[in-house]
């Protein structure tokens, strides 16, 4: 096992970490995505590197939840989501939800730090399976 965790939740986010957890438990998650920008270098190796691991899923306060095996690793942009990260998103075929959904989580703070969120922008996607519930 590595020391690599996916963290779904985070103070003040209204419950959205743990839909977040409870939908990776419920089989219902099983891809999550990122701009590559919020990623440094040394981050997104030790991404990369979980690749085939088994991973702890772990909530706002840093308790693991459940463990999942990191199946894939790869990039996608924002303007053709590949269909592996839309329905492991939880949106099927339906790429243009995925698109609207993430448009609304990301975009204001994207224009924030800069870096205004676009077709062209680059996902980093990381597809897993339930391995084990721990706590929850």
């Amino acid at each position: 096992m590595t020391d690599y965790r996916l963290e779904f939740g985070w103070e003040g986010d209204g419950g959205l970490g743990e839909r977040l957890i409870r939908e990776v438990i419920e089989g219902e998650k099983t891809a999550t995505c990122a701009p590559r920008s919020d990623y440094t270098e040394e981050e997104l190796a030790e991404v990369v590197d979980a690749r085939g691991e088994i991973v702890d899923v772990v909530d706002e306060n840093d308790e693991p939840r459940c463990r999942v095996r990191m199946v894939a690793v790869y990039e996608t942009t924002f303007g053709l989501p590949a269909p592996g990260v839309v329905r492991g998103e939880g949106f099927g075929d339906d790429a243009e939800a995925f698109r609207q959904d993430h448009r609304e989580a990301w975009a204001g703070e994207m224009e924030e730090e800069g870096n205004p969120l676009s077709d062209d922008t680059v996902l980093v996607v990381e597809e897993f399976e339930l391995v084990e519930t721990l706590n929850g």
